[in-house]
């Protein structure tokens, strides 16, 4: 199973970009996206579970970020408003098979099993 990310791009401060991500080929127990930035480690930013009943954000992004799926396209999306130059990173989705979907689990890059190729999101100011 390969996940597919697309959408990025370059866009002003204040801008919107939303990303997509195939996640065709099975069904997983939840999602999430990450992203990296240059010089800096991969950080969660938000993941939904498979019912769509739960969808935490980082702080960074809360507010301004919504995780979304479409079940009849089995993809996932991020929309991004109000974006801002510390923004800018690579976006990687990512989905997991486990059964476990707690707090202190879902934000760690070790819960998910596949993770697409990513894609640059860059915010000029």
């Amino acid at each position: 199973v390969q996940l597919q990310a697309s959408g990025g791009g370059l866009v002003q401060a204040g801008g919107s970009l939303r990303l997509s991500c195939d996640a065709s080929g099975r069904t997983f127990s939840y999602v999430g996206w990450f992203r990296q930035a240059p010089g800096k480690e991969r950080e969660f930013v938000a993941t939904m579970n498979w019912r769509g009943d739960r969808k935490p954000y980082a702080d960074s992004v809360k507010g301004r970020f919504t995780i979304s799926r479409d079940n009849v396209k089995n993809t996932v999306y991020l929309q991004m408003n109000r974006l801002k130059p510390e923004d800018t990173a690579v976006y990687y989705c990512a989905a997991g098979t486990g059964t476990s979907y707690t707090s202190s689990h879902y934000h760690l890059l070790g819960a998910y099993n596949y993770w697409g190729q990513g894609t640059l999101v860059t915010v000029s100011s």
